[in-house]
């Protein structure tokens, strides 16, 4: 394994550094969120018109062509992030579908970071997320600082992520969870838009939605185990040689497809008004699929999206074009017109062949 990074302490130097780690090591990329474990049935009569398969769906009350969120990345100072922001934004709104930003505790630090994340004139009908950690709510963000994130943004919803992992192996990390879940209600009450929790790559359990549901948290973004490894990412930032913390750690969590299933179980019991967005390893159209079948609302997909962002706006437009056909062959192929006949349709799985 490389040498660590000599790490930057600094909030936006943090995100050139997770960039950096991302292009250096495949292994971040655990490919192991349980998707394969789930086979569907192929109807070879599905009695539809391909081009008639109705793949538009909607979001915080804004139509999407499909169920497809370009979850958080990245945000913060320089160019290189800037570009990749914006091209991002520009081909949410060219392509019908939604956008989350990555973390914007860094405006508050660092003051020209706030362009990274002012991308409304660039997307101005697309629903925009804004995003928070919610452990800053123990170390002095409240809701003026909130209000704040929303408004550079003209946010449609604010992410509140929770990292408890990342923070542990990060080696600035900040690891005080405690009372969150009071503080969360509290900033619920005081804020214009919704709050959307959300993981960032350990997944949510049953019981931490229950929690956030009994908080006022109406939107779960599960964001399960076996895509991108934030812990491994901070491996590379450790202080010193033989810190091995983020490898022990690099593999722990729920599955994408594990979250899914304890959230939809809690979530079923609800009034209506919630959202459920899957997210974690979600690389096809196929993926999304099965995750609309296990009761997803919403799919977020994020780094087959930034390789294609550092490129240009058109190949972010191309990759989600070629998201939505996968999405819309695997309706196709399922006997689906629409997402409501996909939704929550486990019918679809196939299961263990017995004799």
């Amino acid at each position: 394994m490389s040498k660590p990074l000599v790490p930057d302490r600094t909030v936006a130097g943090r995100k050139r550094e997770h960039l950096r780690a991302l292009e250096k090591d495949p292994q971040i990329e655990r490919r192991q969120s349980g998707f394969e474990q789930l086979r569907l049935t192929h109807r070879a009569l599905p009695e539809l018109d391909f081009d008639a398969v109705d793949t538009a769906t909607s979001f915080l009350g804004k139509p999407l062509a499909f169920p497809l969120l370009i979850s958080s990345m990245t945000g913060g100072a320089g160019d290189e992030i800037n570009t990749i922001n914006r091209s991002l934004a520009k081909a949410a709104e060219t392509t019908g579908v939604a956008m989350a930003v990555g973390s914007q505790r860094v405006m508050f630090k660092e003051p020209s970071a706030r362009a990274s994340f002012a991308l409304r004139d660039v997307a101005p009908t697309a629903p925009l997320i804004g995003n928070i950690g919610a452990v800053q709510l123990n170390y002095g963000v409240g809701a003026d600082e909130c209000r704040q994130a929303i408004d550079t943004l003209r946010a449609d919803g604010l992410y509140l992520h929770v990292n408890p992992l990342q923070e542990a192996v990060q080696p600035e990390g900040d690891r005080d969870f405690s009372k969150l879940l009071e503080a969360i209600e509290a900033l619920g009450r005081a804020l214009p838009v919704p709050l959307l929790l959300k993981e960032v790559g350990a997944g949510l359990s049953g019981a931490d939605v229950e929690r956030g549901y009994a908080a006022g948290i109406r939107h779960f973004d599960v964001a399960g185990r076996g895509g991108t490894s934030w812990s491994r990412i901070e491996y590379h930032r450790r202080a010193e040689d033989d810190d091995d913390l983020g490898l022990v750690f690099q593999d722990w969590g729920l599955t994408t497809i594990e979250s899914l299933i304890e959230a939809r179980a809690v979530l079923r019991e609800k009034a209506d008004g919630t959202t459920l967005i899957a997210s974690g390893g979600i690389r096809d159209g196929v993926d999304m699929a099965k995750c609309v079948i296990l009761g997803a609302d919403v799919c977020g997909v994020a780094a087959p999206l930034l390789s294609a962002a550092r490129v240009s706006t058109a190949a972010v437009i191309a990759a989600i074009g070629k998201l939505r056909r996968e999405f819309q062959t695997a309706m196709f192929l399922l006997g689906c017109p629409d997402v409501a006949s996909l939704k929550s349709n486990t019918a679809l799985i196939r299961r263990s062949v017995e004799f």
